[in-house]
């Protein structure tokens, strides 16, 4: 795969506004492999993926993609595919193992080598200090539902900018809050695989919490130029009919499932209804004097992951979740159902909509003005495999990427300020308790050979980033 000039310009297509930032993502636990490696200790996703039963065939994430002995490669893809921006995440437990105290220095130092080879290549650092792998010693400790772990994390984001803060101009918290706190606490699909309701709700406080006191953290070491932030999986909402008890439905989730992250980092309070309707589960007092205002300490853009819409409908009589899976809908789980949405389905058995990227865009907007926005998850799973000439062909990959990217344009168009969009993922990788069944990468990982193959959705997107925009 050949890199694409930068400089075309996008002709019968449509093209974004100059400066925006093309990139890839990818998590730590998922791809790094080296899981023993130089004191890196184990984390909540080792301790759970190594449990009978949690991930699917009993797959773990101690190889996946092998980059941490593959990293030189994995960057010369990145230039290959021409993208300015790479977002990485940092492995709590491989740079502070015991999740206090001082750093690993080789820990660290695999993270400089990365961003030195970033840097060489012309490609912009992003990093995200936790997606989700938490030093197993603290979930000893109670985990994210006990204070402490707020402060460690603050503690943590110290060190990690202190190490590379010289090199490294944007920095994100958290990855998707919502899932580690309502999927690790609440239903238990993922790790720790608690299922807990008011620990979940505690979870979630302590991450609005640990974002405003890391933030501070980073604050504190970075330089003036750099950016921080904050990713979140809000959920595109839509009732299933106009009906009031649907469109109370709707609010319950919104409340659980965004406003609980939304209105503490950018409004510095809980959302009303939230406390109402939790009230059986927690009376909230573990949010003590100061939390709320600690935690809307201000950030320079607001990260957004997105896949599909969730489709919400009220409880019909008899209806009873006390018998069914634990469920992450804290507080609304009585009275409301998730409802699979129509359309086309990805591997992930997920609705193909671009539609609800367009809405949610629209509705930050509107809600959060002047807080600029990036895309920085967005992509699918398909089951993509290597044919005999060794090719990998991926029509479906390119026909929902160009549907997003098209929404996105429409959303910008509107006057959505989104700056920059991140494909997830740039390699096929251990997808949480879905082990290596599924694959979002642009990029074929032989799981046995550690092979490399970029798709044929890599050849799009790298023509898409040459042009600044998207074909015709």
């Amino acid at each position: 795969m050949t890199t694409l000039d930068a400089s075309a310009p996008a002709k019968a297509g449509l093209a974004f506004p100059s400066g925006f930032r093309w990139g890839t993502a990818t998590a730590a636990y998922q791809i790094e492999g080296g899981a023993a490696l130089y004191g890196r200790t184990p984390s909540i996703w080792d301790t759970f993926s190594h449990t009978p039963g949690k991930v699917l065939h009993g797959d773990t994430g101690d190889t996946a993609a092998d980059h941490y002995h593959r990293m030189d490669e994995d960057v010369e893809l990145l230039r290959r595919l021409g993208v300015s921006d790479y977002r990485f995440s940092v492995a709590w437990p491989r740079v502070q193992p015991t999740g206090r105290g001082p750093g690993s220095r080789s820990g660290l130092d695999f993270y400089r080598r990365l961003v030195d080879a970033l840097l060489d290549a012309g490609i912009r650092p992003v990093a995200t200090l936790y997606h989700w792998d938490l030093p197993q010693e603290l979930e000893d400790r109670g985990g994210w539902p006990v204070r402490e772990t707020a402060e460690r994390f603050a503690e943590y984001a110290g060190l990690v900018a202190g190490a590379l803060g010289d090199r490294v101009a944007g920095w994100t918290t958290f990855n998707e809050p919502w899932c580690a706190a309502f999927l690790g606490y609440a239903s238990g699909v993922h790790a720790p695989g608690r299922s807990e309701p008011e620990a979940a709700l505690r979870a979630a406080h302590h991450f609005n919490l640990a974002h405003g006191l890391g933030t501070a953290a980073l604050r504190a070491v970075l330089p003036a130029r750099a950016e921080v932030s904050l990713t979140l999986n809000l959920h595109a909402l839509r009732p299933l009919t106009g009906r009031a008890a649907d469109l109370d439905a709707v609010r319950r989730v919104d409340a659980v499932g965004n406003r609980i992250f939304l209105d503490p980092v950018f409004h510095g309070r809980l959302p009303d209804d939230l406390v109402r309707d939790t009230a059986g589960v927690t009376d909230w007092s573990f949010v003590r004097a100061g939390d709320l205002a600690a935690a809307a300490e201000p950030i320079d853009w607001l990260g957004i992951n997105y896949y599909s819409p969730t489709v919400v409908a009220a409880a019909e009589p008899g209806y009873g979740p006390a018998a069914a899976a634990p469920s992450p809908w804290v507080g609304a789980e009585e009275h409301v159902r998730i409802l699979p949405a129509p359309g086309p389905r990805t591997a992930m058995d997920w609705p193909v909509d671009a539609g609800g990227l367009h809405e949610l865009l629209v509705r930050l907007r509107d809600e959060l003005p002047g807080v600029p926005l990036m895309i920085t998850e967005n992509g699918a799973a398909y089951g993509d495999y290597a044919d005999p000439e060794g090719d990998v062909h991926d029509p479906d990959r390119i026909g929902y990427l160009h549907g997003h990217l098209a929404s996105v344009h429409r959303a910008i168009e509107d006057g959505a300020d989104v700056r920059g969009y991140f494909v997830w993922s740039l390699l096929d990788n251990f997808e949480w308790a879905y082990g290596y069944s599924k694959r979002f990468g642009l990029v074929h990982v032989d799981f046995a050979t550690q092979r490399r193959t970029p798709k044929d959705s890599a050849r799009w997107y790298a023509e898409v980033i040459a042009r600044n925009g998207l074909p015709a």
